[in-house]
């Protein structure tokens, strides 16, 4: 069965560990964990330990995900 296809949610399609990339690019690591004060983006910060706290703790992925579509606004509107 394939899954219904989703137009309209700007998450489709990215993975966690883009987000992740995506948003320490941007922001930098130091400014991430200000932002989402979570131990795996202020202490010795990486994608792979960001992936495995996050993949465990559904509330700090729905703000990693909040703040990748509030950035994805920001960038988009000064574009």
């Amino acid at each position: 069965m394939d899954s219904p296809a989703q137009p309209r949610n700007p998450l489709h399609g990215i993975t966690l560990a883009r987000m992740i990339e995506d948003l320490a690019d941007y922001y930098g690591w130091e400014e991430l964990g200000q932002r989402i004060p979570v131990r795996c983006f202020t202490h010795d910060p990486s994608v792979a330990s960001s992936l495995k706290f996050l993949r465990k703790t559904p509330w700090a992925r729905e703000k990693v995900e909040g703040l990748y579509l509030y950035t994805l606004r920001q960038t988009r509107q000064s574009d």
